[in-house]
């Protein structure tokens, strides 16, 4: 059994061996191929903007952009980001509940496509920041709506949230179009859920924020340039989920943005993904440095862990599953036995994996936690004793790029000042 895991031809033990362990190894050939599913399949009028929360490395946005995704962005340094990796203004808008105004003011300089308005109070400060700059600010609405999804891994409006404003408040209120002389309502965004699997729920909700988002313009009194129906596609990672099947997607929402489009040709029409663009084409590379038995059960201790793959854990869930793992560097050991897969943290909540099937394991061999591309090492605390980042890889059109350099000890201590106090006890 000397076969191994390979990604477009270039072998695990060699880009181990080449950039270290741990890391994340992303798969250009894989994020292509999602992108064009995409463009295939949905209607043509829907635009993809991508999540940079879901993975905010520049050459994961460069690459995706490169297919057509626009980018959605919710802090300074991911707007950066997106800039540096190719995105026009024009195809960028910023959200978050509680932007800064050193945020509002980049976006405004820079002219990007819409800053996504979370609050009465957040729309003051657009007006009063696009006043100072001399402009006039394009400012989507985002609502929270009357209605909940079902069936979402987690779920972000329909209930009390700190996202966007209440649809019964917003459509309570006040006309607000020529309400703030330097603003320019322009849309609405509507972001329910998350981890959907159910192409039945995302067809549903659709259908409702379509038939929302003209009340609140008419309401409010101004032209609808742009629709956002959010996203939410979800990602299979445990047993007892699937896939969707974006073929049957398409035939579901396809027709509900053609009658849209149809009633609104002007209106710009956008879909955020992040998970669902990114997380198949990643693996997070492990190495084992120990393996031993603890009281009947065997643990592999690794040289990675949840300090670099929260996600990994099921922070947030109620039932703690594992994500699809397996062994890279040797192929067709029969997963016979049963593991818990660790990392070198000194906690007992630095665990991978639990109980899962695993061919027997040795010192030196190379896991994989499989479709790890979205939410890893930026959603994970680096910094927990003083590990830091991993490095990223990208393997596209055959190459292998190192997209992120590791961490080392000197990059962590450099930020560092010491202060040494008077009157130390020694000895």
């Amino acid at each position: 059994m000397t076969a191994e895991f390979a990604v477009q031809g270039l072998g695990i033990r060699a880009l181990a061996e080449e950039y270290g362990t741990p890391l994340f190894l992303y798969d250009g050939a894989a994020l292509r191929r999602r992108a064009s599913d995409l463009r295939e399949l949905l209607h043509p009028r829907l635009e993809v903007f991508f999540s940079l929360k879901a993975n905010p490395n520049i050459s994961i946005c460069a690459l995706l952009h490169s297919q057509g995704a626009r980018a959605e962005v919710s802090s300074m340094t991911e707007l950066r980001t997106a800039v540096r990796a190719g995105v026009e203004p024009r195809d960028i808008v910023f959200l978050g509940p509680g932007k800064s105004r050193a945020e509002i003011t980049a976006c405004l300089e820079l002219g990007i496509y819409a800053i996504i308005c979370e609050s009465f109070g957040e729309l003051e400060l657009i007006d009063e920041v696009a006043a100072r700059l001399g402009v006039t600010a394009p400012v989507a609405l985002r609502v929270n709506p009357a209605f909940a999804v079902k069936g979402s891994g987690l779920t972000m409006g329909g209930k009390p949230r700190q996202f966007g404003i209440d649809e019964a408040q917003l459509m309570e209120h006040a006309p607000l179009a020529g309400r703030h002389r330097h603003l320019r309502l322009m849309g609405v965004q509507v972001y329910l859920g998350t981890r959907i699997l159910s192409e039945e729920t995302v067809v549903r909700n659709t259908e409702r924020i379509l038939e929302l988002a003209p009340r609140v313009a008419g309401h409010h009194g101004f032209e609808l340039e742009m629709v956002d129906i959010g996203g939410g596609l979800g990602v299979a990672y445990f047993d007892g989920e699937r896939d969707l099947d974006l073929a049957l997607l398409a035939k579901g929402l396809n027709p509900l943005l053609d009658a849209f489009g149809e009633r609104h040709p002007g209106t710009r029409l956008v879909m955020e993904l992040g998970r669902y663009l990114v997380a198949e084409s990643g693996t997070y590379v492990v190495r084992v440095r120990y393996a031993k038995t603890s009281l009947g059960e065997n643990f592999a201790v690794t040289d990675g862990g949840t300090n670099h793959h929260m996600a990994a854990v099921g922070i947030g869930s109620f039932v703690k599953r594992n994500y699809p793992i397996r062994l890279l560097s040797r192929t067709g050991a029969p997963a016979d036995e049963t593991w818990n897969v660790t990392g070198p943290l000194c906690t007992p909540n630095d665990t991978l994996c639990k109980r899962a099937a695993l061919p027997a394991l040795r010192e030196g061999d190379l896991l994989g936690v499989e479709r790890s591309g979205a939410y890893g090492p930026s959603a994970s605390p680096v910094l927990f004793l003083g590990h830091g980042h991993p490095a990223e890889v990208l393997v596209d059109e055959g190459r292998a790029h190192l997209i992120r350099e590791p961490d080392t000890a000197d990059d962590l201590m450099r930020k560092q000042r010491l202060h040494r106090p008077s009157g130390s006890v020694t000895g």
